[in-house]
């Protein structure tokens, strides 16, 4: 805590001497620009005066430098660099935190006034005044604008009319304008003028107006029929538009380039005519009744730019395409036509058939083990020329640990593939057309995983699965496994590990669960990525059942539960949302905050969750200022390696787990230099057990439940905090994370406030951990 104060104050310091410095740089002519300050008084009161006031600040010109603390370093660092012989360290900070001073002098009171008014005459309120001053602060060598604004009361709309005319376009806008953006008593407003023309173009685009554009819309405003301020409203066409322009367009063919190279000018003439379209390929690339499907332009048609947008949309979730180029190609058409005719061509660049990916990873558990990971993966796209792809991901680790002089080790093998069919598999045929947005992928996977550890135990799993993934919309995705299988076999244990098994009943429940058969779903709500959006959230939840079918065909065992094929499966059911918020800020800064919940319930068959469904807490991607299932569950105390008892170290590896989790997360990130991002971090969190499971984890009768879930859980979290390096470039990321824990709640004498900066944690992920 000392430490952290004397850093505080050091900054403080530091930061006042630079800002009071700055001071005696400044010419002696010229005032620093602090910034300028809008008063409004008005005749009426003003609708939306807030956003009206950001506006009118947004053509305020020059910026004044940044402030921070009172200061200005980005200012203190520029005088600081153009002095003669200013040094290394000088220049660095200038270029990457310099700002060059900006002056009262450099204020232009006149333009700015113009600026003003022509925005406020742009919002209605005309014949507004505007004056001005500047106010100079001679001691701190410091200048600052005000305008003020004199704002009568503004004209308001009493009708909105359509021109009346015989042509086509004028019964299409007529149509539709139940749907206007203007409205009886609205202020006259020029963006709102331009939007209603923006929706009128839009909804003309989406009845086939192709070469429509919304500069062809007039307004114009009479104000000669009212005594007071009000105005009717007109729109027309302006003279002289172009024939073409305002007649619809019909689709009269669609071309489909199944396998265009965009590096070869010559197309194929070889095509096959499917369902009213043309597929050219030289060979079976695609085959076409696949395609069809995810192309939503059909001849006949009129032209929709939406319609196109996802066709392209679609196209490009196929996984087998790299570019999807749509053209409409317009057939001439005479002056006296009443619809034109255009071809759709779509040009779809595939990806490369096969492709090999390859990552290396050094991983490290909080028991201690470290080694190198290889997971390999091979793609083969377009396998059954339906847009199929199969992948194939093979991994190995190899992680050790030195103990008392004798090496032990662990080897962990998967294998897993994927195949993902891009169409519903179902036994009852569904409509494309009921998924409008995107089309329903089905994956079916199988996997394998193999873990050795040295004289300890060997655990052997496999899986299948069976299920869907769709998108709804831009931002909301979902993914049903109904069936999920996974058979766990834990064998070759040694002397000590049955030891540990026998003197932990809860340990070996969860291992004695072999089979697990269930259902999960999946729900995403994503709204990260409108990157422009100021309060930006993320939205994860998921179920995961199992146990219930299976159940059917369950017969009684001797030990009294239940059965299926000869082994005993789990029953359960588990539900966790994780929700992110992103509050964005200026120049690319932003304060991210994260909150997870998650229970899981055994049920029937099952007095605790298998041990692969448990929760854990710690590491990368969680409290990182612990390790990897290094807290909890609650204040739970794990038992200490032992140098002459390997597997000493490896019981509270498996202990530290629960069927409740909580976590909450908060990190500030900010801009260093070219793809280098830093980040302050803090993070809490833990896992429990729900008291039912609490009491099974005893190893006898006398011991209190292990890691209750209690009223109390506030005292329980794990606390911590630090700094972090992201390396970003176009949005892959390099994360490195240094923390250090503030509250430790698995101490020998209870959960005790640490501030243990003697004892960081290294971290290192791909990807932002939230």
């Amino acid at each position: 805590m000392k430490r952290i104060s004397s850093i505080v104050w050091i900054c403080i310091i530091f930061i006042a001497l630079y800002s009071c410095s700055v001071k005696k740089f400044i010419p002696e002519d010229e005032y620093l620009y602090t910034g300028a300050d809008i008063e409004i008084e008005a005749d009426t009161t003003i609708k939306d005066e807030p956003q009206l006031k950001a506006e009118l600040e947004n053509v305020l010109r020059p910026q004044p430098n940044s402030k921070i603390l009172g200061g200005y370093p980005g200012v203190y660092f520029y005088y600081k660099a153009n002095r003669e012989k200013p040094g290394f360290i000088n220049k660095f900070l200038n270029k990457n935190f310099g700002e060059e001073p900006v002056y009262i002098s450099e204020v232009d009171l006149t333009n700015t006034e113009d600026l003003l008014l022509n925005r406020l005459e742009n919002r209605g309120f005309f014949y507004s005044r505007v004056s001005s001053d500047t106010a100079i602060n001679a001691k701190a060598k410091t200048g600052m604008a005000s305008f003020k604004l004199r704002v009568p009361e503004p004209y308001t709309m009493e009708t909105y009319q359509l021109d009346t005319d015989t042509m086509l376009v004028y019964t299409e806008i007529k149509r539709k304008m139940d749907n206007s953006l203007l409205e009886k008593g609205m202020r006259f407003d020029l963006p709102d003028l331009k939007a209603e023309r923006e929706r009128i173009d839009a909804d003309l685009k989406q009845s086939g107006y192709y070469n429509f554009n919304p500069g062809f819309l007039l307004f114009e405003a009479d104000t000669n029929q009212y005594d007071t301020k009000r105005f009717d409203l007109y729109l027309k066409l302006k003279k002289n538009v172009p024939a073409k322009s305002i007649i619809p367009y019909e689709i009269s063919n669609v071309n489909v380039y199944a396998n265009y190279n965009i590096d070869e000018d010559s197309i194929t003439r070889n095509f096959k005519r499917y369902k009213n379209k043309n597929y050219f390929q030289e060979n079976i690339f695609f085959k076409p009744e696949r395609l069809d499907p995810y192309i939503l332009i059909e001849t006949g048609d009129y032209y929709d730019p939406e319609i196109s947008r996802n066709t392209s949309r679609r196209l490009g979730s196929i996984g087998s395409y790299k570019f999807v180029n749509i053209e409409y190609e317009e057939i001439d058409t005479l002056a006296t036509d009443s619809i034109g005719l255009l071809q759709a061509n779509i040009y779809l660049s595939p990806l490369k058939k096969r492709a090999i990916r390859a990552e290396l990873q050094a991983v490290t558990k909080s028991n201690s083990f470290t080694g190198p990971h290889l997971a390999v993966t091979f793609a083969n796209r377009n396998l059954f020329k339906g847009g199929e792809s199969l992948n194939i991901s093979a991994n190995v680790g190899y992680e050790f640990q030195v103990s008392s002089g004798e090496r032990l080790s662990s080897l962990q093998l998967g294998l897993k593939n994927d195949l993902i069919i891009p169409r519903l598999i179902f036994p009852i045929e569904v409509n494309n057309n009921f998924f409008k947005y995107d089309i329903p992928r089905t994956k079916i996977s199988l996997a394998g995983d193999l873990l050795n550890r040295s004289k300890l135990f060997t655990l052997g799993s496999v899986s299948a699965s069976f299920g869907w993934f769709w998108n709804a919309n831009k931002y909301v995705s979902h993914e049903l496994t109904p069936i999920s299988l996974n058979y766990v076999s834990l064998t070759n244990t040694s002397p000590e590990f049955d030891k540990i098994l026998e003197e932990n009943p809860f340990l070996r429940s969860s291992f004695d669960q072999e089979f697990i058969s269930g259902l999960t779903y999946s729900f995403i709500y994503n709204g990260l990525i409108d990157t422009n959006k100021k309060h930006a959230f993320f939205f994860n939840s998921n179920l995961d059942v199992a146990g219930n079918t299976v159940s059917l065909l369950g017969k009684e065992a001797p030990s009294g539960n239940k059965e299926v094929f000869g082994l005993e499966y789990a029953q359960y059911a588990k539900i966790d949302g994780d929700w992110h918020y992103h509050f964005r800020l200026p120049n690319n800064h932003v304060i991210a905050t994260r909150l997870f919940a998650g229970i899981g319930i055994p049920y029937g068959n099952s007095e605790v969750l298998p041990f692969s469904k448990q929760y854990f807490s710690g590491g990368p991607y969680s409290v990182r200022a612990f390790r990897i299932r290094s807290l909890g569950p609650g204040t739970y105390y794990p038992q200490q390696a032992d140098a002459n008892d390997p597997a000493s170290s490896t019981v509270g590896y498996f202990d530290q787990s629960g069927n409740i989790r909580l976590e909450a997360n908060a990190e500030y990130r900010f801009p260093l230099i070219t793809y280098l991002n830093g980040a302050f971090f803090i993070d809490a969190g833990n896992v429990w057990n729900t008291p039912k499971v609490a009491k099974a984890s005893r190893t006898s009768e006398t011991d209190p439940p292990r890691g209750a879930f209690s009223s109390n859980f506030i005292n329980e979290l794990g606390i911590g905090g630090g700094a972090g390096l992201r390396v970003d470039i176009q949005n892959f990321v390099i994360r490195v994370d240094l923390a250090f824990p503030f509250h430790d709640p698995n101490l020998p004498n209870g959960p005790e406030w640490v501030f243990d900066f003697g004892r960081p944690v290294l971290n290192f992920g791909i990807g932002y951990p939230f």
